[in-house]
């Protein structure tokens, strides 16, 4: 059987993602510890870059499918003492049963997929964040129901995970209007793909009008810390607050991967508001995670 990687949402079908999400809401809501469909099973995590809910998400969600889980850094392996990318995706996928790396360039997962002999989770990249899509699915949802057909406004960077809703757009079947400042708009072959379903609206209030999801993300994401001072001057109107979400329909929920600075990209009345679902869309993380390891394994 042919091996499936989930890099981006775009490997598997739409149908697929639904069955993941419903998955998922099921699992959580039915919280059976004796369900142990990966007993004996073992998960390489490898990180190069920094994480809480990923890294926790994935080892409790194995834990409790009755498997287990390596963490692997460059500092403690051999990755990081430059052993070609090839070698190390054919030696470690000879020893697990699936891999989730979480990294900088597109381009190492990619590669590392092309030579491993079982399925590469992307934990994240610079260019996508799936499985944090998973979750936000869910979690839309689980609050609202099913997300086809509505607008989802994105405000902020046209970052990794930008992109990954561009993907969610053309998945799930919603529209996406981008609210990003001139010089920070999403990769073009990625916008490309996706049609009519994605438009860009400068204006924040603007984009947010008649939206029923209002997502947004950190001004500098991790490797841009130098950039900072420059990103808070280029996003200081794209703050996602109690006005934003007012233009939004009155059952408009609001959405953040974590971890947000207050004051930043989101007001803490919106984020610790009662709109707010981020802690639900954190936790969810773990269930979409468990759905999506129990499809690929089993």
């Amino acid at each position: 059987m042919q091996t499936r990687h989930f890099i981006s949402l775009l490997d598997l079908s739409p149908q697929e993602l639904n069955q993941i999400v419903q998955r998922a809401i099921e699992l959580k809501n039915n919280r059976d510890y004796n369900y142990q469909p990966l007993k004996g099973r073992v998960l390489g995590m490898i990180f190069e870059k920094s994480s809480t809910r990923t890294r926790i998400s994935f080892e409790a969600g194995m834990a409790q499918f009755g498997g287990h889980a390596i963490f692997l850094s460059p500092r403690d392996t051999q990755l990081g003492r430059g052993e070609p990318l090839e070698d190390s995706a054919k030696v470690i996928s000879s020893m697990v049963d699936c891999i989730m790396l979480r990294t900088h360039a597109h381009t190492t997962i990619t590669t590392f997929a092309e030579h491993s002999s079982v399925p590469v989770i992307n934990g994240l990249t610079d260019l996508l964040h799936p499985c944090q899509l998973l979750a936000d699915m869910q979690t839309y949802f689980e609050y609202r129901g099913d997300i086809q057909g509505k607008k989802v406004t994105w405000v902020g960077d046209g970052n990794n995970m930008c992109h990954s809703y561009i993907n969610a757009a053309r998945a799930f079947d919603f529209t996406l209007t981008i609210a990003c400042p001139q010089g920070y708009e999403p990769d073009p072959g990625i916008l490309e793909h996706a049609g009519n379903r994605i438009s860009i609206v400068p204006n924040p209030l603007e984009a947010c009008e008649n939206s029923d999801l209002v997502v947004t993300d950190v001004w500098a994401s991790m490797g841009q810390e130098e950039e900072q001072q420059k990103r808070v001057q280029a996003f200081k109107e794209y703050q996602v607050t109690s006005e934003t979400m007012a233009q939004a329909n009155k059952g408009a929920v609001f959405m953040h991967c974590l971890p947000a600075h207050r004051g930043e990209e989101v007001s803490a009345e919106v984020i610790d508001g009662p709109q707010s679902v981020v802690f639900a869309e954190a936790e969810n993380r773990l269930h979409a995670q468990k759905a999506l390891l129990e499809f690929l394994l089993t």
